[in-house]
């Protein structure tokens, strides 16, 4: 690197700096002229401590293959050197944390610049890193021929408090982690104050633990050339020796205070002294503040050194949080603002002419070498590095003919004939499991495709001859990653396999399953996973109370809440197996789908744009209904509903359930029906996406569409209004209890709201009052007419 290279780094840095300072200046400026609106950040303080290590990385380090995720409070950052790529437009910029503006925090799914991985939920930005690394190695594994690129995490120290990181860091290293460089921007400061003494030990001996290679970037060459000198050991002593706080308070300070405190110190060390006396404050402060991370020079030769081989790698950069700020050091700096009177010193600093602060190349003496370094900059060099990969074909529908089997055992069926029958989609299917892969039923699909890893293990147990039902032979070529048990980790990888069409332009299907009471550990995870827009489909199994014997600890309550609630997700519980089948036949479609797509006028759902995919399944063993393959039914399923039993005129009670409580509804109905008349039986496979229909066809009349019609409003629009509702299922009542909204009529909602305890199935339905004789009896007691004959 020469010293050319070096000063168009030094002029980008300071170029970035202001940027990214202004860009927070403006927002908050422009948030004062609105009367009532809330003063916000915008992390100037944590911007600037980073925007020396984005400038080596993106402008010297980085390759296009290279993939990173940019610390949430660098976003300013970030956004600078896209808008200096000629990839943002001014007016984004000028909105920044607006309506339409760039985002706080750098989203793929908001911004409009190059973003890899969102960052913002703390800890989750780096550690998708990692898995994005294996699923990539899974791609080597599978034929992709692509330079292998690093997974480049970005993080503020404070973020290492998170345990997913840590979580991570073990599952790396089962899996042989390589390519993966994180940087801790390491300013010992976070929200509430500055981070514990010694700190920097625990790192280091954490990451050394786990294999990685731990680079120490703490004193930058101004700091370096100084030791060389008389009394530079001293100086570097008295560096080692310095706690944080009172670091961070000299910056703060700044020259003066630096040499009245070194000057006290180094009492009658007089070659330490002389090396202070020979630099004028300005110089002094220079000094003092030319941290690793702060040092073009320092960072690019680590980065270069670091290229070597693919070793994961973790940067450990000394930092000033508000570095070239007046906010330097202060503790309170976090969300802090420069007044205006320190913005305009900033800007003198800067040497912005005024009126010319969005000028991309303000202050740069010439602009035309500038730019041309920046045309041959590789990371760059490829364009917008965002793909696109082809669908997959999917099978023919995969039907199971069973007359009793539970929907977890049909799960496995249909996975196990997928990869029996071969094909696009099932080469490239990608299922992983945190420990659980033989009890939610992935055994037979992994016994045909073989556990993923990057060198070939051979399965002992065959090869002793000692009989297994299990065939656990590891290979590059394999198609399952077994997990340990942090369902963070599984959400994570779904996640970072969810994107590989986007992120490496190969198509993958994930498909983790988890047990559904433990979706919740994940559920960090699985937010974040969403709203990158990855897709996957997450079978959670079992579900509700059916392992009954194992207590309320294996019970899962809220989950169908969950599936509701979350965006970019649609959650189904089916009861059948024809149901799943359909439901899993779709879903293999719905996943690869990416069109913009307006309103499906049948459901009001954006179907065209597709999203991940939840079942809700149980290892209950179901009697089968007899063959449909009317198209209705078909529809219906996908839909959210249908009738099983279809209401007449004059409708007193509908029974509407979601799941494997369906035999219970339907025995119920048989006991009402010689006492009430024209009873139902809605079958709801999905109360996410009918209430979602419903929900966007409210919103669709409410813009003017008075024809606007959803399923839910099809379906209970017809009933009488003295009809009763009575809702069922396996898992809290809120679930499906909004039904008697549609069409306003009065509902009884049956469910799990407590936690669960032992005992049969059987027992722990009557205790929670969701077995055929609690339907009965909300009949008996909510419909007028004469008493049911057939009560418990």
């Amino acid at each position: 690197m020469t010293e050319l290279d070096i000063d168009h780094l030094e002029t980008l840095h300071r170029r970035l700096l202001w940027l990214s300072c202004w860009t927070i200046h403006n927002a908050n400026h422009l948030r004062d002229k609105n009367e009532g609106d809330v003063k916000v950040g915008g992390h100037q303080a944590s911007s600037a401590s980073m925007a020396a290590i984005l400038t080596a990385l993106y402008f010297h380090a980085l390759r296009p293959e290279d993939r990173v995720a940019v610390k949430p409070h660098a976003g300013p950052v970030f956004h600078a050197i896209h808008y200096l790529m000629g990839h943002m437009p001014v007016e984004k910029m000028q909105n920044f944390r607006g309506y339409g503006g760039v985002q706080s925090y750098p989203s793929r799914t908001k911004d409009v610049d190059d973003v890899d991985f969102s960052t913002g939920s703390v800890g989750l930005g780096v550690a998708i890193t990692s898995f994005a690394s294996m699923v990539q190695d899974f791609l080597e594994g599978h034929g992709r021929e692509a330079p292998l690129g690093r997974m480049v995490a970005l993080i503020g120290d404070a973020e290492l408090d998170e345990g997913n990181i840590y979580e991570a860091l073990q599952e790396g290293w089962k899996h042989d982690l390589r390519n993966v460089w994180w940087v801790i921007d390491y300013n010992r400061q976070s929200l509430d104050g500055v981070v514990r003494e010694g700190l920097f030990e625990r790192i280091e001996a954490i990451f050394s633990a786990f294999g990685w290679r731990v680079v120490r970037l703490k004193y930058g060459a101004l700091q370096r050339a100084a030791f060389d000198e008389a009394g530079g050991e001293a100086l570097r002593g008295w560096i080692d020796d310095c706690p944080n706080a009172l670091y961070s308070a000299l910056t703060f300070q700044g020259g003066a205070a630096w040499r009245k405190r070194l000057t006290e110190d180094f009492g009658e060390d007089s070659e330490a002294r002389g090396l202070i006396d020979r630099r004028h404050n300005a110089e002094l402060a220079r000094l003092m503040e030319n941290l690793g991370g702060h040092c073009l020079q320092s960072l690019c030769e680590a980065f270069d050194e670091a290229k070597s081989d693919d070793t994961p790698t973790v940067f450990l950069a000394y930092t000033v949080k508000g570095w070239g700020t007046p906010l330097a050091g202060h503790k309170d700096n976090h969300a802090g603002l420069m007044t205006p009177a320190q913005m305009a010193e900033f800007q003198t600093a800067m040497a912005v002419p005024e009126g010319e602060e969005w000028q991309p190349f303000a202050a740069v003496s010439d602009e035309a070498k500038l730019r041309g370094f920046l045309n041959d900059v590789p990371f760059f060099a490829k364009g917008a590095r965002r793909y696109a990969a082809p669908a997959l074909s999917c099978p023919e529908r995969v039907t199971l003919n069973d007359k009793v089997l539970s929907t977890q055992a049909g799960f496995g069926k249909i996975l196990d004939q997928i990869a029996r029958q071969g094909g696009p989609l099932a080469d490239r299917i990608l299922t992983c499991s945190p420990d659980v892969t033989v009890s939610t039923n992935l055994g037979g699909w992994v016994n045909r495709r073989g556990l993923f890893a990057r060198d070939a293990r051979a399965d002992t147990f065959r090869d002793e001859r000692i009989p297994s039902t299990q065939k656990w032979a590891f290979s590059p070529s394999g198609q399952h990653i077994e997990l340990g048990i942090a369902e963070m980790n599984l959400m994570l990888l779904l996640g970072a396999a969810g994107l590989s069409h986007s992120v490496f332009g190969e198509r993958l299907i994930p498909i983790g399953t988890v047990y559904d009471p433990f979706v919740a550990r994940g559920l960090d995870a699985l937010n974040y996973a969403c709203y990158q827009d990855a897709r996957f489909l997450l079978v959670g199994t079992p579900s509700g109370v059916t392992l009954a014997p194992e207590g309320g600890a294996h019970q899962s309550i809220g989950t169908p809440l969950i599936g509701m609630a979350q965006d970019g997700l649609a959650a189904f519980e089916p009861a059948f197996l024809d149901e799943l089948s359909i439901i899993m036949d779709w879903s293999f479609d719905y996943l690869q789908r990416d069109g913009e797509g307006d309103p499906d006028e049948r459901t009001w759902l954006r179907d065209e744009t597709g999203g991940s995919v939840y079942l809700r399944l149980s290892t209950r063993p179901m009697e089968q209904p007899h063959q449909r393959d009317e198209a209705a039914f078909e529809q219906g399923v996908i839909d959210g509903a249908y009738w099983l039993r279809e209401p007449g005129p004059n409708a007193e009670v509908v029974i509407a359930y979601q799941g494997t409580v369906a035999d219970q509804a339907v025995e119920a109905a048989g006991r009402i029906a010689g006492d009430r008349r024209d009873i139902g039986v809605l079958a709801v496979t999905s109360a996410d996406r009918l209430n979602a229909g419903w929900t966007a066809a409210r919103r669709a009349r409410a813009r003017g569409q008075a024809d606007a019609e959803s399923l839910a409003e099809r379906l209970l629009g017809r009933l009488p209004p003295h009809c009763t509702l009575i809702t069922v299922i396996d898992g809290h009542p809120a679930t499906l209890s909004w039904l008697g909204a549609v069409a306003g009529h009065r509902t009884v909602p049956l469910g799990v709201e407590h936690f669960g305890q032992t005992g049969t199935i059987a027992d722990l339905y009557r205790h929670f009052g969701i077995d055929a004789d609690a339907i009965v009896a909300a009949a008996s007691r909510i419909a007028p007419g004469r008493p049911i004959r057939l009560m418990a």
